[in-house]
């Protein structure tokens, strides 16, 4: 804390104080702008703390095939909230739910003009019967056709689920090159469809059945606590884009101060977060085994030489099942593999840097597919136990959606520590 100083003054000197006394009302002294909003940050619902912290990546075990791939390293990572549990069916579905909204509103158009933009905008106070069956005529165009109805049920056309969304793009905006640079150059307009593919049930295993898991997993309320899966890179970070929004409009109308935005961790933040506070264990409960003194398998994977169901699961189990590693984290080993922000380089541990590593690429449709690599960490259900371990590296390319890759989201925290604000 600044300690006050006297100021002794006369003439001019005295005359300069009295007048800033009078416009600026701090008597000439320096305090800062008064009129700004406390800062009290509060847990997202469903997130749990986890602190800034030192991180050793790399394998935990001796790993000679990839000892090029995952060399060791000392990284040092800001604190982040996430959430304890992998994005659910049911959370993601909130999400379909209010893209599909969105668009019926604009058919239906219930919208009106803001008073600060003067642009038209959605009206949310407009009601959607989606249970009546006539009039509504106007909304027959986000319905499938009657000729691709299947036993005649009138169901949603989810190919005309789009979500269209704006980021910025600060690494390109900070380089040289770029400085004095209109700011439009950097501001990137996103436009993805957001339903999860069903049938990577049936296109990620041949010669299998599983047409039950893709006529009802993302569907039936069985499921709804179950991670949700069938989501490329795009989907999951069109989902963060949104979830950033929802919870920045809530804030603003509150008149409260936002917090940052919502976004996929970065490969080293997943793998802190991963290890719970337990430097160089090789699970996230610890380790050295798979299963503890009762001989229980604490992981959803594919035991021993592929008995899917002796850890308690089949395909996924609930998002929240098992214990958690010591951050309150669930299932960071198995159940479903999670994208992460990362590119895929084999050499990435060798120049990133040692303070929150980051390391991204997006590139284009017609870009060489390798470039299209992005890390995906934990392990799933149909993995074998390498791929739960916390240093273990994996890709998938970002365009694919797989019946064993979800996601989870993270944010940073704003501050030193959690503990200052109390």
């Amino acid at each position: 804390m600044k300690k006050i100083r006297t100021l002794l003054g006369i003439g001019s000197v005295a005359t300069a104080l009295f007048l800033a006394s009078c416009s600026g009302g701090y008597n000439g002294q320096l305090l800062g702008e008064s009129e700004r909003p406390r800062w009290n940050p509060i847990t997202p619902y469903g997130m749990v703390f986890i602190p800034s912290g030192v991180l050793h990546i790399g394998p935990s075990d001796q790993d000679v095939n990839n000892a090029q791939v995952a060399r060791a390293k000392q990284v040092s990572i800001v604190g982040f909230y996430m959430d304890d549990t992998e994005i659910t069916n049911n959370e993601y579905r909130q999400f379909v739910n209010w893209v599909r909204d969105s668009v019926a509103h604009v058919m239906l158009e219930h919208t009106k003009e803001d008073a600060n933009s003067g642009k038209s905008q959605i009206d949310w106070k407009q009601k959607i019967d989606w249970k009546k069956t006539e009039g509504n005529e106007q909304l027959e165009e986000i319905f499938v056709t009657e000729a691709q109805r299947y036993a005649g049920y009138k169901e949603l056309d989810v190919n005309k689920l789009w979500y269209v969304y704006q980021w910025i793009d600060y690494k390109e905006a900070a380089k040289s090159k770029n400085r004095g640079a209109e700011r439009s150059k950097f501001i990137k307009n996103e436009k993805c469809q957001i339903y999860p593919d069903t049938l990577v049930w049936v296109r990620d295993f041949t010669y299998s059945y599983n047409e039950p898991m893709t006529r009802n997993y993302f569907h039936h309320p069985a499921f709804d606590d179950y991670p949700v899966v069938g989501v490329t890179f795009a989907q999951s970070k069109a989902f963060c884009a949104w979830r950033t929004r929802l919870w920045a409009d809530y804030k603003t109308l509150h008149g409260e101060p936002l917090m940052d935005e919502f976004r996929l961790p970065t490969e080293s933040e997943w793998e802190y977060a991963a290890r719970g506070g337990k430097k160089l264990a090789p699970y996230p409960w610890g380790g050295p085994y798979v299963r503890n003194s009762k001989g229980c398998v604490l992981a959803n994977f594919k035991p021993g030489r592929g008995n899917y169901p002796e850890d308690g699961g089949f395909y996924t189990v609930r998002a929240d099942a098992y214990w958690p590693n010591d951050y309150g984290l669930y299932n960071m080993a198995g159940n479903a593999s999670e994208w992460t922000s990362s590119a895929y380089y084999e050499n990435s541990y060798s120049f990133v840097h040692d303070l929150n590593p980051d390391i991204r690429y997006d590139a284009d449709k017609n870009e060489s597919e390798t470039l299209k690599r992005k890390v995906i960490r934990g392990g799933s259900w149909k993995d074998i136990g390498y791929y739960i371990e916390n240093g273990t590296r994996h890709w998938e390319y970002a365009d694919s959606a797989k019946s064993y890759i979800g996601f989870r989201c993270i944010t940073t925290f704003l501050g030193r520590d959690i503990a200052d604000s109390k």
